[in-house]
This record gives structure tokens, C-alpha cells and sequence, in this order.
């Protein structure tokens, strides 16, 4: 349960400093508020124009087979295959295509009506003027100021800040500035805007290449999808029309680029295949002269045909040799037969003879034959019919034997011609591998180079169709358009980040004021630094007010000091009930309210009745006589302590505040105060007054501790020390002091009283005061 109290207190603590200064954090948000909102107000609306174009697939040619496929690999055809979009998207950011995009619009040169807050850029039919960029000048400054333009008729005044004197001159003439050559025209369409001011207008001017660089940059280019191909354009523009107007011709003009770069591959696809087609012609010419020389040599027209001709003469020949060689035989055969047959015998007839002369004149022999030996079976050999008849059958022999011996030398004749002709076809067939292997390796390439040639001629009119016939490579899916609600100025953003600046200046500020005060501000920080008891916090005064409280005040001071002095007699001793009690008042140094705290402490002693002797101990540097200007050349305590003065009576003098409250002032500065101090003077003067028996209280008023020893001399003639401390600047250091004191019993029954606390640091004690006329100061009091 402690823990938790304790971190509960701890985190009260930690707030505390902000929550006291809530009227702080109200007035810088207000503050901050009021700034964002005039922000707002002098800045201009931006607006988001977009537009987003389609990507076709950048084929120039549509190949109906793959024979053309291994062409795209060379460089006058790559274009033939698809282009990846991460290079459109970069054609698009290209500043070359800015450059051509800006060159049909007058971007250079803005122009702008002053409004009361923010000016209106002037563009399109709003403008109007019209201002043409003859030439620019090169290595000039540009102008920072604005240029005026003020007209009167056909009168054009042209007016700058950074000019000496005006330049007075027409519409439509040539202007030298000191930056560029301008044209100024009157524009034939102008309407003006509503509700705007025309009064005042002027227009800036930038290079062209700054202009180029600023709308790059504010040029984005994204996918719609990663994985489509259909890329956005938008720029954030304070000119609706305008931002329009740029992303169209940016659009535009990547179209131009693609048609232009179509019929440049497309010209130069054409012109490769012209080459190409020219010299496969020539090579195919080549080719086919070598074939028809090849033709020429061997004396061939069809090499299948002759070797299938050969080959049929190659059987035919072995077929004619072989007949031949039987007829051959036949023939030599029935010659021998006729030279070993006598006159009676007949020759064989059917055995295969081919020569129809010597069959007809063997079937006659035969008969003649056959007719002798008939003849013979009734007649003589010495018949004349017989002898006619042999000399006949002799006769026919003779003849029959000279007609074979020709068909042999005839069949003799052709079998040899047939085996000639038979060894010729031989011969070619066993030539037609290696002819046809030659053969065909021409005809192969006569082929390739024909088939090719055909390809690139039909090829060729593909890429005069394409040079004809070019689409846009960027179809349009949204015509350059605004978003309804601007980009800029963000009214949340600004707004909020106003309110959020306004809490997080002061709350830093505070942090860092905490973070880095070295003196004790509230009752808290005292408590944190020592044990010895916190027995009052005396307000801080406030202008104008009194210092010093008066009878029956009820002031927030008054009612401060009561509860101190309500504190404090509960550690004074009560051992006797008539004893005179001295209450020495001190400090760590200068500056920290002892005399105040003495006098009024006094002042409320006193009020009950009490009688109160405030003596101004502090002989060094007296501040009793502060409240009392017109005695300070009175008598005091140094005249006492140096002897000079011995009656008690004589020093005391009415305070004048208070009838009850009397003072024995410091008197004057001593060269040695610290021996007066020590010289036992002070303990018999105050057992004289103590003596008289008229003084209830005895308030010593020291110096500080830190600075002389003053004070240590003569806290042990007290029954009470108050140590007063002062918010804001007191150190914190000091504290260690004043423990270290305590510890080494210097100082006995010791208790503290912060000073000058502000109102809003009070840890606890009467705020406003008290009594039935006591009110509450309003905050606005403060200010009036």
C-alpha cells in the first residue's frame, strides 16, 4: 500500500509542474492556433492532378512463324521485342521529355494577382497577359523580386524593386531585360477569375533549366500494379489548369517519342533488309551459276533421272551381252555342224537362232536336203536330179557357212560394243555418290539462300506496312484530372501540429527549466534535500503590495505568517510558562528574506499581545532600517557591543508598525564585526532585556551562513533557529550545508520557512486568504 501511495505521489509530482501552469499550455495553443490558422490563410491551395496511361506491348512486327525469331536478336530489329515498363516508367521521369514537354507552354514566366492573403496564380483563359520568351541571356542573375505590370491602353509599364527605373514600352514589342529578350500580348481569351482582385499583378521569371528541374521534381511516376502496365502521372500544382496542361503534353509527347522511335526501327528494319535481300541475291546467283556450271560438266540435266538411266542401260547391256553371247555360240554351233554334216544330213532347225536369214536358209538347206534323200530311194547318186540337188545342197552350204560366219562377226561386233556401253554405265553409276554428294550441297545452298531471300522480301513489306501504319504506344485510360480536395496546405496537419507545438513548447520549456533549476522551487523540493521540519511558506509579493502585514490582515501573506508562527511555537520550549524565547533568524546568503521574514514574523508575535524585540544582528550588512528610512543613524547594537552605549533602554526604539513590536537596530558598520560578537556583550545584553521582563520574544536578525561565521557565533544564545530559504533561488547546494551544520550540532532545533513561493507552488496553506472579506483575485486583475 505504501508503494503504491508513493509512486502515486511521485507521479503527482511529476505533473505538477504542468498542471500549475495550465494557463501557459492554454495560451501558447491559442497562440500557436492563431499562427497555423494565418498560415493557412497566406498559403496557397495545392492540388493533385493525375492522369494514367495504358503501356501496349511495343512488338513492331507480328511474326506468323519462328523463322524470324533468331533476327531480333540483331540490333537494327530489337525493337521487335517487348520493352520493360521499369524503362517507360523511366522515359517518363526523363528530364529530356520535361524538356520537350515545357517547350509548348510558357512555364517560365508566372503570373499572379495580389490578393489580400495569398496571391492567385494566373493561367490560361484567368491570365491576362500572355508573355513569350524570345531569348534568354546567359551568366545573369535572375530577378529574386517580383515584376509589376501595369498597362494603360496599349502603355505597358514593366516596374521592379531590383531595377533603377521602369521600363515603359507597348504590347507586342521586343523587351530587353537585364535576365532575357520577352514578348508581352494581350490575351484574346482572357476572362477573369471571380471574386479576385486584378489590381496588382505580376509575374516571376526563371531559366529554362531551372523550370525544367522544378517540375521533374515535382513530376511522380508509379505503377498502378505491379503487375500491370499501367502507369500514373501526378503533380501537386497551386494551377488546376495548368497541372493539366503539363501532364497531357507529357503524355503526349512520350506518344511522339514512341511513333517516332516505330518508324526509325521500322526505316531502318527496311533498310537492313534491303541489304540483306541484295546480297542473298547475289549469293543465290552465285550459287545457282555454280549449279549450272556443275550440270554443264557433268552433262547432266537431272542427276536422279541419269543415274536411274544408267542403271537401266547398266541391265539392259548385261542382258543384250549375254543374248549376244548365245547367239554367238548358236552361230558357231551350226557352222561346225555344217562343215562335219555330209551332203545327206540336215542341219538343226529350232535351237534359238535370232537371224531370220540363216533360219530361212537352214529350213531351205534342210528341204533340198530332204528332197536328195528322197530322191535317192529310187534313184542313183548319179541321178541327174541327184547331182543337181548336191550341188545345190553344195552350194547352199557354201552360202549358209559365209551367212554364219557374218552373224558371228556381226555378234562378235555388237557383244563387244554391248560390253563397252555396259562398262560405260558402270562406270557413271559408281560416280553418282560422289556427284550427288556435290549436287546436293549446292542445291542445299541454293535452297537456304532462296528461302531466305523469300523470308526478307516478305519481310521488308511487313516493315513498310508498319512505317504506314504507327499507333500510340501510350493509350490514355484518364485524361489529366484534379482532385476535389487539396494536398497543401493540410488544415489537419497544420492545425494540429499548431495545438501539438503549442503543448510541446511550454511542456519543453518547463522540462528543461526543471531539468536544469539548480534551486529549490516548492516545499517539495525541500523535503527531497532534508529532514529538518518545513514549518511555513511565506507567498511571494506581489506588485505594489505591501511588505510588511498589518493588524487584522487577511491576506494570503498574513495568513502565512500566522501559520508559520502557529508552527513555530510548537518547537519553542514551554518548560517555564513567562520565559523569554529567542528565535534566531538566517539565511545561506544574501538576498533570501531574513530581515523580511524577521520583521513580519515580528509584526504577527506582536498581535497577539505579545511583546517582540527584533534585534538587526547582521552588523555587516544592516536591512532593518530599510523599513524605517529615518533611522538609520540610530544607535544599535554596535554602539552596544563597542561600549559605547550600556543601557539596553537607550538602543530600543518603537518599530512603528506595531505598539507591541519595538527594534534595536544594527547601528553603525563595525571594521570588526566578528570580535563585537564575541566579546560577551551580546549575552549581557541579552540578559538585560530579558531582565526587564518585558519582552515575551527576542527575534535576532543574522547574516548568512554561507558568507561569514557571524551567525554560528551566536546560535547558541537561541531557542529557535529559523533558516529561511527563498523559491528560485536558494541553491540546492546549500541545503548540504545547512545538514552538515545540523549534523555537527552547530545549529540546534532547527526549522525552515520557504520564501517568495509563487501562488501557484504552494504545496499547502491558505491560497487567498481568509474572512468574510476575503475574495479570490481574478486572473484578469492581474493584467488591468
Amino acid at each position: 500500500m505504501d508503494s503504491k501511495s508513493n509512486k502515486e505521489i511521485n507521479f503527482k509530482e511529476l505533473i505538477n509542474p504542468y498542471l500549475k501552469n495550465w494557463k501557459y499550455f492554454l495560451g501558447m495553443v491559442i497562440l500557436m492556433g492563431l499562427l497555423a490558422f494565418y498560415f493557412l490563410k497566406t498559403r496557397s491551395q495545392v492540388f493533385k492532378a493525375q492522369t494514367s496511361v495504358f503501356i501496349k506491348d511495343a512488338k513492331k512486327m507480328t511474326m506468323a512463324s519462328g523463322d524470324i525469331g533468331m533476327l531480333q536478336g540483331l540490333s537494327g530489329l530489337s525493337g521487335m521485342g517487348t520493352n520493360s515498363i521499369e524503362n517507360e516508367i523511366g522515359v517518363f521521369e526523363s528530364k529530356t521529355i520535361v524538356e520537350d514537354a515545357l517547350k509548348e507552354h510558357n512555364f517560365q514566366t508566372a503570373i499572379y494577382a495580389k490578393q489580400r492573403f495569398n496571391d492567385l496564380e494566373l493561367y490560361g483563359v484567368t491570365s491576362p497577359y500572355i508573355i513569350h520568351i524570345i531569348q534568354e541571356k546567359k551568366d545573369v542573375e535572375l530577378p529574386e523580386k517580383n515584376i509589376n505590370i501595369e498597362t494603360n491602353g496599349n502603355k505597358l509599364v514593366l516596374s521592379c524593386e531590383e531595377w533603377e527605373k521602369d521600363i515603359t514600352t507597348t504590347f507586342n514589342q521586343t523587351i530587353n531585360l537585364p535576365f532575357a529578350f520577352i514578348m508581352v500580348s494581350k490575351n484574346p481569351n482572357f476572362k477573369a477569375p471571380k471574386k479576385a482582385q486584378m489590381s496588382e499583378i505580376y509575374f516571376t521569371y526563371d531559366n529554362f533549366e531551372n523550370t525544367v528541374n522544378n517540375f521533374q521534381e515535382s513530376l511522380m511516376v508509379d505503377l498502378l500494379d505491379k503487375d500491370g502496365t499501367i502507369i500514373t502521372l501526378s503533380v501537386d500544382f497551386e494551377n488546376k489548369d495548368k497541372a493539366k496542361d503539363f501532364l497531357n503534353t507529357l503524355v503526349r509527347q512520350y506518344n511522339i517519342y514512341s511513333i517516332n522511335d516505330k518508324n526509325i526501327e521500322s526505316k531502318r528494319t527496311k533498310e537492313f533488309i534491303d541489304r540483306r535481300i541484295s546480297l542473298i541475291s547475289q549469293e543465290l546467283g552465285d550459287v545457282e551459276t555454280q549449279k549450272e556450271k556443275y550440270k554443264t560438266s557433268l552433262n547432266i540435266v537431272d542427276l536422279p533421272s541419269e543415274a536411274k538411266i544408267n542403271l537401266t542401260l547398266k541391265e539392259k547391256s548385261k542382258a543384250e551381252v549375254l543374248e549376244l553371247g548365245t547367239q554367238l555360240e548358236l552361230n558357231k554351233i551350226l557352222q561346225n555342224s555344217l562343215s562335219k554334216k555330209g551332203s545327206g544330213d540336215v542341219l538343226p532347225l529350232n535351237i534359238g537362232l535370232e537371224n531370220d536369214a540363216a533360219a530361212k536358209s537352214i529350213q531351205e538347206y534342210n528341204m533340198i536336203v530332204l528332197q536328195r534323200n528322197k530322191y535317192l530311194q529310187e534313184a542313183t547318186p548319179d541321178n541327174p536330179v541327184v547331182k543337181d540337188l548336191n550341188k545345190r545342197i553344195e552350194e547352199m552350204k557354201s552360202s549358209l557357212s559365209e551367212t554364219l560366219q557374218k552373224n558371228i562377226t556381226s555378234l562378235e561386233l555388237a557383244r563387244n560394243n554391248m560390253q563397252s556401253q555396259l562398262g560405260s554405265s558402270e562406270s557413271m553409276i559408281s560416280k553418282i555418290p560422289t556427284h550427288e554428294k556435290l549436287f546436293r550441297s549446292i542445291e542445299r545452298q541454293q535452297q537456304i539462300k532462296e528461302s531466305l531471300y523469300l523470308l526478307l522480301l516478305e519481310k521488308r513489306e511487313e516493315a513498310a506496312i508498319s512505317m504506314e501504319i504507327t499507333s500510340e504506344k501510350a493509350r490514355v485510360i484518364d485524361k489529366a484530372f484534379v482532385f476535389k480536395k487539396p494536398v497543401a496546405p493540410n488544415k489537419k496537419l497544420i492545425l494540429g501540429g499548431g495545438i501539438l507545438l503549442g503543448l510541446l513548447i511550454p511542456f519543453v520549456i518547463i522540462y528543461l527549466k526543471n531539468l536544469l533549476q539548480s534551486t529549490i522551487i516548492t516545499r517539495s523540493d525541500l523535503t527531497k534535500l532534508t529532514s529538518l521540519p518545513i514549518i511555513a511558506e511565506i507567498p511571494k509579493l506581489k506588485n505594489k503590495e505591501n511588505a510588511l502585514v498589518s493588524f487584522n490582515d487577511v491576506s494570503p501573506m498574513a495568513e502565512a505568517f500566522r501559520i508559520f508562527v502557529t508552527n513555530l511555537k510548537f518547537l519553542l520550549p514551554s518548560n517555564e510558562k513567562d520565559a523569554v524565547h529567542t528565535i534566531l533568524v538566517t539565511s545561506s546568503v544574501k538576498g533570501e528574506g531574513k530581515t523580511f521574514i524577521s520583521t513580519n514574523l515580528s509584526i504577527i508575535l506582536a498581535s497577539s499581545r505579545s511583546k517582540v524585540l527584533v534585534i538587526g544582528a547582521d552588523v555587516r550588512n544592516p536591512q532593518l532600517q530599510r523599513y524605517n528610512p529615518s533611522m538609520k543613524s540610530a544607535k544599535g547594537l554596535t554602539e552596544f557591543l563597542s561600549g559605547e552605549e550600556l543601557d539596553p533602554n537607550e538602543i530600543i526604539h518603537p518599530s512603528g508598525y506595531n505598539e507591541n513590536c519595538d527594534f534595536i537596530y544594527s547601528g553603525a558598520i563595525p571594521p570588526n564585526p566578528t570580535d563585537l560578537l564575541q566579546n560577551g556583550l551580546l549575552d549581557k545584553l541579552l540578559s538585560q532585556i530579558k531582565a526587564i521582563n518585558k519582552y515575551k520574544y527576542i527575534v535576532l536578525d543574522t547574516a548568512p551562513l554561507l558568507l561569514v561565521t557571524d551567525s554560528f557565533l551566536i546560535a547558541d544564545k537561541s531557542d529557535a533557529i529559523i533558516y529561511v530559504t527563498r523559491s528560485e533561488v536558494t541553491e540546492k547546494s546549500y541545503i548540504d550545508f545547512l545538514n552538515n551544520s545540523v549534523e555537527d550540532n552547530k545549529l540546534k532545533n532547527v526549522s525552515i520557512v520557504v520564501n517568495g513561493v509563487k501562488e501557484s507552488n504552494f504545496g499547502y496553506g491558505n491560497k487567498f486568504g481568509y474572512g468574510y472579506n476575503a475574495e479570490e483575485e481574478k486572473w484578469w486583475k492581474k493584467y488591468f
